[in-house]
Parts: structure tokens; C-alpha cells; sequence
């Protein structure tokens, strides 16, 4: 980081705030004025959103092509995958985006986690539904390729309910309430350790997926469900991989931000922002903080 003998790998994303009306031109700030619309607009799709958005794409087709991938490949020769091997694929490819594409989108790669942390004021309704769309984009295409790639077997990591649908629907909600938890507590409190986190969050999908496996499939992210069910036809129980992992990852946004220490920040943070910082050395200041790589977690 630029005049600091700390390097400081941070994502951070604010919530877009609109200007006080005390800053702008009367006649600017009604809301049928142009230039308000043309600011409002600027501040919702700042410059560069598009390569969040692309970024989203890329991250969870790789998402989905390993995750869905390594559990095809486990359904059809066990000797060549093991479920456990699978789990841990799952967990090793989030672990891996974060830090390849976090400084950029922020490695959501999941409409529910878009989605509790919009729910929670740290991500911006606006950019909600183009995120959403480039995940089912991303995991959509991952799963074609995959049919194609395993033809003739149609194994390719699709999930569904192994017992009845509210079985799964509560293990779905337990499941993804431990990777959000877990999430917003490494990307959101400073006062978390942050040395490691993309390995935190990582870690909490294997874990969570080892569990989950045997009864829902360890989803937790409606667009890994979602992609596989449109390229083979299968859509049974379908529903519950949208409600389950949305419900378990809104209570866990809303849960940690119960539970977080508001009275001993590390560094000067807002309620309205997202940050997710990894440390790596000691020493630095508020002011390196504040001009460090910012992006959306």
C-alpha cells in the first residue's frame, strides 16, 4: 500500500449515500431534474461497475464449473472424486476467488449473499439485480459446458433433496447461515482477524457442504442449484435452494450485526459500509485504511 510499510489487501464497499440536499442546486435537487437523475445514476453504477459485473460472471462460472464438477465427477466414479474430495473443491474454489477477483467485485458469487447484505445496508439495492444476473449467467454456462464436457453421464453436480423437501429447506437455512455468519464477520468487523479470511469463508463452505452433502446436496447458493436443474431438466425441490439459502443468509447478516461491537472499532468505520480486510504485516494508519483498494464483498 502506497506510503506505508504495511500491505493492506482490503475490500471495502459503501453504501451509496445521496448527496445532502444542502450541496446541491435547488433547482438540481428535485427529482425530476436531469442532472439529479444523472448523479443519482452516477453514484448507483460508478465507473468501472461493469467490470464488477463481468468479474461476477467469471467468478461464478468457476464457482460452479468446480463445485458442480468435482461432485459429478464424485457421483460417477467415486474412485476418481470422493464426496469428501468434492466438499473440499467447493471450499478451495471459493477460497481461491476471493483472492483472485475480491479487489474487483468483492467474490459474491451467490445471490444470496448479494442479497442479505443488501438487506443489511452494506451493498447497494441498485447493483442487487445486475449482480444476481451476471451469477446466472456465470452459473448457467458453467453448467453446459459440464453437460458437455461429461456426456453421455448427465452427473453433473446437480443438487436435490436426498430425504423429504423440509429437511433439506432446514439444512439449506443452517448451511448457509454458517458461510454468511461466518462472512460477515471477517468482511465486515474490523475488529475480526483478518489475516486469513478468504480462507475463513473458505473454510466455513467446506465444512458447511460435509454436513449439508448427504441430505441437500451442500448448495447454499440458489445460482449453484439453479444452473445444473436448467441444463439437465431436473428441477425437483428446486424451490428450496432459493428459500433456504436467501432465509438463513439474511438471518445471518441480520444475527452478526446484532452481535458486533459497535463500542471498540479497530480504525473510524460506518454502519453503511462493507469492508473486508486481509493484513498482512504490522503497522499502518487510518489514513492508508481509507486509501486502499475498495470494492464489494
Amino acid at each position: 500500500m502506497e506510503g506505508s510499510n504495511q500491505n493492506t489487501f482490503s475490500f471495502m464497499a459503501n453504501t451509496l449515500e445521496p448527496p445532502s440536499p444542502s450541496t446541491l442546486d435547488p433547482e438540481a435537487s428535485s427529482s425530476s431534474s436531469p442532472a439529479f437523475s444523472f448523479a443519482r445514476l452516477a453514484e448507483c453504477y460508478p465507473p468501472g461497475f461493469s467490470r464488477k459485473v463481468f468479474a461476477e460472471v467469471i467468478g461464478t462460472f468457476l464457482l460452479v464449473f468446480v463445485g458442480s464438477g468435482s461432485a459429478g465427477l464424485s457421483a460417477i466414479d467415486a474412485s476418481k472424486v470422493s464426496k469428501l474430495g468434492a466438499s473440499l473443491a467447493g471450499g478451495l474454489i471459493v477460497t481461491v476467488m476471493i483472492y483472485s477477483i475480491g479487489h474487483i467485485s468483492g467474490a459474491h458469487m451467490n445471490p444470496a449473499v448479494s442479497l442479505a447484505f443488501a438487506a443489511v445496508r452494506h451493498f447497494p439495492w441498485p447493483q442487487v439485480p445486475f449482480y444476481i444476473a451476471a451469477q446466472l449467467t456465470g452459473a448457467i454456462s458453467a453448467s453446459y459446458t459440464l453437460r458437455e464436457l461429461f456426456q453421455p453421464s448427465k452427473e453433473i453436480g446437480a443438487t436435490s433433496p436426498a430425504g423429504s423437501h423440509i429437511q433439506a429447506l432446514i439444512m439449506e437455512m443452517v448451511s448457509t447461515f454458517t458461510m454468511v455468519f461466518i462472512s460477515m464477520a471477517v468482511a465486515t468487523d474490523t475488529n475480526a482477524t483478518g489475516q486469513l479470511s478468504g480462507v475463513a469463508v473458505g473454510s466455513s463452505v467446506c465444512i458447511a457442504s460435509i454436513v449439508a452433502g448427504p441430505i441437500s446436496g451442500g448448495s447454499m447458493n440458489p445460482a449453484r442449484t439453479l444452473g445444473p436443474a436448467i441444463a439437465t431438466s431436473s428441477y425437483k425441490g428446486l424451490w428450496v435452494y432459493f428459500v433456504g439459502p436467501i432465509t438463513g443468509a439474511v438471518l445471518a447478516a441480520w444475527s452478526y450485526n446484532v452481535i458486533r461491537d459497535t463500542e471498540h472499532p479497530g480504525f473510524p468505520f460506518s454502519l453503511s459500509s462493507l469492508s473486508f480486510k486481509i493484513r498482512q504485516g504490522i503497522g499502518g494508519n487510518d489514513q492508508d485504511a481509507k486509501n486502499s483498494h475498495r470494492c464489494l464483498v
